[in-house]
């Protein structure tokens, strides 16, 4: 069984507006074991609504469309699907009362425009919509003359709201109970890795990644996150989680450590989960990337039992300051430097009475200047006998990279306490 997701709205072909809500409906399907083969996003304007919609009906079973459902003259989602099965609109006087006493309760008087809500192609079924005044729209489209070497059955198409929150209920409440069964289920599982490349990970996981396999695994990359997305094809859950688990085995046997997380896990996570288990503490210095690295910590639940504390000193002054750093370092080593990363980690771990102390020293692209042959970024890891570095050159833009190098000084800190346990 094939799904298509039809956006409409010109806010959406021209970039005003991100389309998120195509990527949850897709999400919503495959949990029903429906499969979504396409996407479609069409401007406001009814001759594309109609050829567009006259696309999916051909090739395929479920269509769901969001947006163009309002009381304006560009919503014209409506009026493409009358033309789509040739019927006129016609009023349903239950949905006009709803969207009336609606105004009512709110102390507003309805606008005339408001009306062609309740307008519905002959035909078609009404979806209420309790939380706004746009009704939804059901309809069965039958396929006679859609080429084909066997019957089919009737097109299901759904239109709601564009509004997210709208959208969402009317989906579970209305659209959901009349999809069909697809008499096999989907389940899905991800896996996220760090310190290692996209086509690299394609090397080392082998077949694992061909295409047309059952589980078939997707390679994502996010600011030098991958992320191995698994789906899996059964009869019922069990069989699905059976081949997850198998699939999520290989790729951890194949990838080692560079497997940090599953799901929605990032590395911040991870490290709290980590230093929370170890009953050890942290402590942070950041300089050029503006207290990201502190941000990220705080945002993890349970943070305040392990991170002591974190300090953003921009410049060389403030770290001279704030840390006594001696001022012969940085004009013998520079600003960003392996030696001045280092003193910066065991001084803040030192004077926050941490287990660990990290520091991020990064150009700014000042530093860039004086100091071309030095890396772009430099992290450092102390604690109470040792002191670990790495540098960290430029890939992609500003914020890539700060992201990149704040990832790359965690994921230094989670190997470590990998190798302690």
């Amino acid at each position: 069984m094939k799904a298509e997701i039809i956006a409409i709205g010109s806010e959406l072909t021209g970039g005003a507006k991100l389309d998120t809500n195509s990527q949850w409906l897709s999400r919503q399907l495959t949990d029903l074991g429906i499969v979504v083969h396409f996407h479609t996003t069409v401007a406001d304007d009814l001759a594309e609504n109609v050829a567009v919609l006259r696309i999916a009906v051909g090739r395929a079973d479920v269509v769901l469309i969001t947006g163009g459902l309002g009381p304006t003259l560009d919503d014209l989602t409506r009026e493409a699907m009358a033309a789509l099965t040739d019927v006129p609109l016609e009023p349903h006087e239950p949905s006009l009362a709803v969207i009336t006493e609606m105004f009512t309760s709110r102390g507003r008087t309805m606008p005339d425009r408001n009306r062609v809500q309740a307008m519905f192609p002959a035909g078609s079924d009404p979806l209420p919509n309790p939380v706004g005044t746009a009704p939804g729209i059901w309809m069965e489209v039958p396929r006679d003359g859609v080429p084909s070497d066997e019957e089919r059955e009737p097109c299901r198409i759904a239109a709601m709201p564009g509004v997210p929150s709208e959208m969402y209920r009317m989906f579970d409440t209305q659209v959901r109970p009349r999809l069909p069964v697809s008499g096999r289920v989907i389940r899905r599982a991800r896996l996220n890795c760090f310190g290692i490349g996209e086509s690299h990970t394609e090397q080392l996981l082998g077949d694992l990644t061909a295409r047309g396999r059952d589980p078939e695994i997707g390679i994502t990359a996010h600011e030098a996150t991958i992320t191995l997305r698994i789906t899996a094809h059964g009869a019922n859950d069990d069989e699905c989680d059976q081949k997850l688990r198998a699939a999520s085995a290989s790729i951890r046997r194949l990838l080692g450590p560079h497997v940090f997380g599953i799901e929605d896990e990032e590395l911040q996570h991870v490290i709290v989960r980590q230093l929370n288990d170890a009953g050890k503490t942290l402590a942070t210095v950041e300089s050029g990337t503006g207290g990201l690295l502190s941000h990220w910590l705080t945002d993890v639940r349970d943070f305040d039992r392990c991170y002591s504390g974190g300090l953003v000193l921009p410049t060389v002054a403030s770290q001279q300051r704030e840390l006594d750093i001696d001022p012969a370092l940085f004009v013998a080593e520079g600003a960003v430097s392996e030696t001045v990363a280092g003193e910066l980690a065991t001084r803040c771990r030192a004077r926050l009475g941490a287990d660990f102390g990290i520091a991020i020293t990064d150009d700014r692209g000042a530093e860039a200047v004086k100091h071309p042959s030095l890396p772009a970024a430099v992290v450092a890891m102390a604690t109470a006998n040792d002191v670990h570095v790495l540098p960290v050159q430029r890939i992609g833009n500003r914020a890539i990279h700060r992201s990149r190098t704040v990832k790359s000084a965690l994921n230094l800190l989670r190997l470590h306490l990998l190798d302690e346990t």
